[in-house]
């Protein structure tokens, strides 16, 4: 069973933040020596974008402290552990475990996966990387289950991943075996606002009719505005607007009238009057479907709790009157949330990782808020993606 230990810290010096950090590691480490707890073999390494320059010098600490881990991360605009945000301010937060080295394999754009039989992979990716979709899409079809988690690096500066390097552009991350358990879930930040149509006419990133009807004004009537309305004069409204897209035959709305996991969140970028059309940021195509949206507080905290809910009771199945399968437990935890998420969204300081722990207990858990998120074999924007290594309790 592998063990997980964290640690986290700001400090204006990121050499002071780490050693704060791997003071927290050594002292759980030192715990765990009485048990079958085998020296550390992978690393999680997330830190925020005000130490991206010394990235390079940050991976070699790392490597001093402790020989022979292998290290992925990624810098994002905050970062996260259990209970705690630190959103744009200079911080980092670490894990170590223990898996056996047969069991996982980092890759970059440099070094492909070709050593293990891949069953899922944890991602990191820079988003101005070309034909991005298309390398995720490629690269889920290289492991097993098909599943990714991740996100997109986000920074003022230099968009760095860790891979046993310091690297910038593509993708990056560790591939793991189907001996390592875990669960994985996407959490919606958005409620739609009207109806799931149809895409019946597209062209690339224009949307030209929905349900055969044109689309401008299904978004108008959606938003509660009449048809004829001026856009122009509609535009507060209309910047404040999202599309949900899903393909033709996945959900789009779940329980309580949400978004389902399928669902990917892209921004309206722009109108035609003329044409009464509607440009989204992203590649549309005939049997699509779209429904509008917006961003809600109180539907992001739900959703929140309802993954939470599902990873729970898939840890701790039911008995239905044959014998119960053995239950889990939780041994380390990744959560990858949008960086318009981040900071005072949810309420207050910390309060979206405050939920998480909340809802899974105190569990070894580190993350980052990203430019985008990564699940399945899409990237998502404004959703959380909360991914949970299991073991037997």
């Amino acid at each position: 069973m592998p063990s997980f230990v964290t640690g986290h810290a700001t400090h204006p010096d990121w050499r002071m933040a780490l050693a704060l950090a791997a003071a927290q590691i050594d002292a759980q480490r030192a715990a765990l020596e009485a048990g079958p707890s085998g020296p550390p073999t992978l690393g999680f390494a997330y830190f925020t974008d005000a130490y991206a320059a010394q990235a390079e010098a940050l991976l070699e600490d790392l490597r001093q402290r402790w020989p022979g881990v292998a290290w992925v991360g990624s810098v994002g605009v905050g970062v996260a552990a259990s209970g705690v945000e630190y959103f744009d301010e200079p911080a980092l937060a670490l894990m170590l475990c223990d898996l056996p080295a047969g069991c996982f394999e980092v890759f970059s754009g440099v070094r492909p996966l070709h050593r293990i039989a891949a069953y899922s992979a944890l991602v990191h990716a820079d988003a101005a990387t070309p034909d991005l979709a298309e390398l995720i899409a490629e690269l889920s079809d290289r492991v097993d289950s098909g599943y990714l988690f991740g996100g997109l690096a986000a920074s003022r500066g230099n968009a760095v991943q860790l891979a046993d390097g310091v690297w910038q552009g593509g993708l990056s991350g560790v591939a793991f075996s189907e001996d390592v358990a875990l669960l994985s879930r996407v959490t919606q930040g958005c409620q739609p606002v009207g109806p799931v149509r149809t895409i019946t006419r597209a062209e690339r990133n224009i949307v030209a009719e929905l349900d055969g009807a044109p689309a401008l004004p299904c978004l108008l009537h959606d938003l509660g505005l009449e048809a004829d309305h001026d856009p122009r004069q509609a535009l507060p409204r209309l910047r404040a607007t999202l599309a949900g897209l899903t393909d033709g035959d996945q959900q789009a709305v779940g329980r309580g009238g949400q978004f389902g996991a399928d669902v990917r969140v892209r921004h309206l970028v722009g109108l035609d009057p003329g044409r009464r059309a509607v440009a989204v940021a992203d590649i549309v195509e005939p049997g699509m479907r779209l429904a509008f949206c917006t961003r809600d507080v109180d539907a992001a905290r739900r959703d929140l709790v309802r993954v939470c809910s599902e990873i729970r009771e898939e840890l701790h199945p039911a008995a239905d009157g044959a014998e119960a399968a053995p239950a889990r437990r939780i041994e380390g935890a990744i959560y990858v949330s949008c960086a318009g998420r981040g900071g005072p969204h949810f309420g207050g300081p910390s309060a979206e990782l405050q939920i998480v722990r909340h809802a899974l207990g105190d569990v070894p858990l580190v993350g980052f808020f990203a430019g985008g998120e990564i699940a399945h074999r899409h990237v998502y924007g404004y959703t959380g993606v909360l991914t949970v290594f299991t073991g037997r309790a």
